[in-house]
């Protein structure tokens, strides 16, 4: 997720545990939201910490995610996000597991958006050394080529989950509102789910481009997927969250 420069600068940031909508507490919820792991979100490790700190704590699930390791967010944080919750006994979650278990905390859900599989893949020995699972929501995937076809796969053979994140990773209350909900059906969410169910992933989630959501939205993909992520955000005033809860 990036966000103006104007608009973190004027907005007042809480830390990560103090985000109530960015925890799981088995309620069997459909619509998920976490926040953002981002050097754009600017949350720094003593925030992060807290989050992890709370789900040991209240047994909870906390959910974070990123994009392109790296690139979008340091190793190290990566890094620390997986010792922090193997150090506090949190147990790996991912959206599959959400949608197939009955899901209790303390846990850590982490999952890395959009089509960075180059990235991710080059975290597979921090993800093994912390017997790590985490999902990894797909949008473009008719884009990727031989080499990232064949990383993914490896990736999910290794534990971790792949979900759908659209086609084109477009604002979804925006093109409803140009084209209309089936049209974001039929262009966005049917064939970004049916793309990875045809090369044999079992897709149960869907996550939101920009955490955009919307309660009518929320309904019909649920007639696809059982699970929806969206996002919460450490930043108030100007950003407001799409978070339901």
């Amino acid at each position: 997720m990036r966000f103006a420069a104007l608009a973190f600068l004027t907005a007042c940031q809480s830390p990560i545990g103090d985000i109530d909508g960015a925890f799981y507490d088995g309620d069997g919820r459909s619509v998920h939201c976490a926040v953002d792991l981002d050097l754009v979100a600017r949350n720094s490790l003593t925030s992060i910490d807290s989050a992890l700190d709370r789900a040991a704590e209240r047994g909870e699930v906390v959910e974070l995610y990123a994009h392109s390791p790296g690139e979008t967010v340091p190793f190290d944080t990566i890094e620390h996000v997986l010792a922090g919750a193997r150090d506090r006994g949190l147990a790996f979650v991912t959206y599959a597991d959400f949608a197939t278990t009955e899901v209790s905390g303390p846990g850590l859900a982490l999952s890395f958006d959009d089509h960075n599989i180059m990235e991710w893949y080059a975290l597979r020995g921090l993800f093994e050394a912390h017997a790590a699972r985490v999902t990894f929501f797909l949008s473009r995937y008719a884009h990727l080529d031989a080499e990232q076809y064949t990383m993914l796969r490896e990736l999910a053979n290794e534990g971790h989950a792949v979900e759908a994140h659209s086609v084109d990773h477009l604002r979804a209350p925006l093109y409803v509102e140009e084209r209309g909900l089936a049209a974001y059906l039929r262009d966005e969410v049917e064939p970004s789910i049916q793309v990875l169910v045809d090369d044999g992933y079992p897709v149960h989630a869907y996550a939101y481009p920009f955490g955009a959501r919307t309660d009518e939205l929320d309904e019909a993909i649920r007639r696809y997927v059982p699970i929806l992520r969206s996002v919460s955000f450490t930043y108030g005033g100007v950003v407001a969250s799409p978070c339901p809860r």
